[in-house]
């Protein structure tokens, strides 16, 4: 079974992110979760404030087989795919079917208010 970890990069508006003479780094494998569920999901800001409207933050969100969710964002999400694989699908409902594989390396932007479905590839449909 494969496990999925993405970074997400959330942007509201034209908001740009301040410039910082610190350079910071992550490694899938030593990300510091601060947030883990039942079901094995699991993730944590790397940078910022999600909480604060209208500034940029940075969280990674680790998926397990055998996960599929349904939802939207209330603003731009950009997705870095940095192990596995992502399944995505747009649409109004869950779409195991009509999803798309994004493999380790892929980007994403997910526009605000767009509803979409994803998993791991490993993930049965």
């Amino acid at each position: 079974m494969k496990n999925l970890i993405v970074v997400m990069v959330a942007l509201l508006g034209t908001h740009v992110m301040g410039q910082s003479s610190a350079l910071k780094t992550w490694d899938p494998s030593h990300i510091v979760w601060q947030n883990t569920y039942p079901d094995g999901t699991k993730w944590s800001v790397l940078e910022g404030d999600k909480d604060a409207p209208g500034k940029a933050f940075t969280y990674a969100f680790y998926i397990p087989a055998g996960y599929w969710e349904h939802h939207s964002h209330n603003q731009d999400a950009r997705v870095a795919v940095i192990s596995g694989a992502l399944k995505v699908a747009v649409g109004p409902a869950l779409d195991k079917q009509g999803s798309k594989d994004y493999p380790a390396g892929s980007f994403l932007l997910v526009p605000a208010n767009v509803e979409h479905t994803m998993a791991p590839r490993s993930t049965p449909s």
